[in-house]
């Protein structure tokens, strides 16, 4: 029973961790994005760097997907066995709302809408990087970064979608945020409610802000 005990903890912890590198990443990703909105050239020359920078393409690149699918992969497993502990679905409808916020309850839901987002997301340019850099082998140009990411958007379905996914992903942070720390052990009286207020304004403005972005490129074309 102490070893189901430690290891359920051992992967709290390792989700946790992921949460936080992932975070990382979704604050980097939306920095350079946001360039965009005031730059041409700037968001240009930094996507150039990201995507040409060996260390980030051959190293972090890798960690950066295996973080993606370890993430997820261990977000599943946890739900289910947390869902077998609580005795099933029907306890989670009878008392649910009294053990848990709404958004803690549908983690799962949440998760699920931002792995189709990312699906999306990858074939509208990850794939595609892909196929431009190692499979036809074009010439690299500095300044098609800008122009590949506002085509994107030409299309209101696909910015509606991209919306609606930004949105599961505020819904997502908003527990995730605090819940990671909680799982490292983080509990100070000091500290504690501040780290709540930061995860709140983490999860507000990081989604929101790649909403204006996905809007601007398409009312700015």
């Amino acid at each position: 029973m102490a070893n189901l005990v430690r290891s359920s903890i051992g992967r709290k912890f390792a989700m946790a961790l992921s949460a936080l590198f992932l975070m990382s990443f979704l604050l980097m990703h939306f920095s350079i994005n946001l360039l965009s909105v005031f730059s041409e050239e700037t968001f240009n020359t930094a996507s150039h760097f990201m995507g040409t920078n060996p260390l980030i393409q051959y190293v972090m690149q890798p960690i950066l997907i295996f973080g993606v699918l370890y993430h997820f992969i261990m977000g599943f497993y946890l739900e289910i066995q947390n869902r077998k502990a609580r005795g099933g679905q029907d306890y989670m409808m009878k008392n649910g709302s009294a053990n848990s916020t709404w958004m803690s309850r549908n983690m799962i839901w949440s998760g699920l809408a931002i792995l189709a987002f990312l699906l999306l997301h990858f074939i509208d340019f990850w794939f595609p990087e892909i196929q431009y850099k190692y499979i036809c082998q074009n010439p690299e140009d500095v300044n098609r970064y800008y122009h590949e990411l506002a085509e994107k958007f030409h299309s209101p379905i696909r910015v509606i979608a991209y919306v609606v996914a930004f949105f599961f992903l505020m819904m997502h942070l908003l527990h995730g945020f605090q819940s990671a720390f909680q799982s490292m052990g983080a509990n100070h009286r000091k500290y504690t409610p501040l780290l709540k207020k930061l995860g709140v304004l983490f999860a507000v403005v990081i989604p929101v802000g790649f909403m204006i972005i996905a809007l601007f490129h398409y009312f700015n074309q």
